[in-house]
């Protein structure tokens, strides 16, 4: 398991991080609300899932550089569709990015939930395209029991190595350095006990605005669909080094 090191705004560019400039090419293809609805082929995909209110919408915005690419719900846990955002050449895309629900809120019909519970089970276990997880979690929060539940979904998946997996903890700036100490250790102590030596985890401290994690985030995704690209990150030597910067406070997902 690695902790992804930490990059300023100033070291941001795309000439610097071309990971940064595919990430940018990000666009709105199409949702579902069923997996047949999904496009066939063989591209890979990238899921982005987390409790509602744990800052995905506002990650893969900062991550595409575009304000409202995801849509950030008013009422949290409201939206309850696959969204699908297409990343590489216009004319040839070469991965998909899944933004699935958030969950976490009372806010539809249990019927709804038991059927959504379904959908997004079924995606993380059985969805061939799926290359990587990314799982935002509320860095004062950590792993909760949905998020646990979730996981369970995928793990068997994770623990072959057949879908990696990073744990973005967001909302940083709410700690001070001491406590994102603590928020990364409880995680990986949470983690270490559920994956095996074959699992691709990772995780980093996120800031939006000050774009904490960012670059180490787009380069991360960008190698889970083309590996012949080599590492997609160093490991921080330093366990302080991703703590160093405050990380916004993210809008409702």
């Amino acid at each position: 398991m690695r902790e992804t090191s930490s990059q300023s705004r100033s070291d941001l560019s795309e000439l610097k991080h071309p990971a940064l400039a595919w990430a940018h090419s990000a666009r709105f293809l199409t949702t579902a609300s069923q997996l047949n609805q999904l496009p066939p082929g063989d591209l890979g995909e990238i899921a982005f899932v987390g409790r509602s209110n744990a800052g995905k919408s506002t990650a893969i915005n900062a991550l595409a550089q575009r304000r409202q690419l995801a849509f950030a719900s008013k009422t949290p846990g409201r939206t309850q569709h696959i969204n699908l955002f297409a990343l590489g050449p216009r004319d040839a895309p070469d991965a998909y990015l899944a933004d699935l629900p958030g969950y976490g809120y009372a806010t539809v019909s249990r019927t709804e939930k038991v059927r959504w519970q379904k959908v997004m089970a079924d995606y993380l276990e059985v969805r061939r395209n799926l290359n990587g997880v990314v799982l935002l979690v509320d860095s004062r929060l950590g792993l909760t029991p949905l998020d646990e539940r979730l996981l369970e979904f995928v793990s068997p998946r994770i623990n072959t190595g057949e879908v990696k997996l990073l744990v973005v903890l967001t909302k940083a700036d709410k700690l001070n350095r001491r406590e994102q100490q603590a928020a990364l250790s409880a995680v990986q102590e949470q983690l270490g006990a559920r994956v095996s030596e074959q699992a691709d985890v990772g995780m980093l401290l996120f800031s939006a605005t000050k774009h904490q994690g960012l670059a180490d985030l787009a380069e991360t995704v960008h190698g889970w669909v083309h590996p012949q690209s080599g590492p997609a990150v160093t490991p921080a030597t330093d366990a302080t080094e991703a703590a160093d910067e405050a990380d916004l406070g993210d809008s409702a997902d």
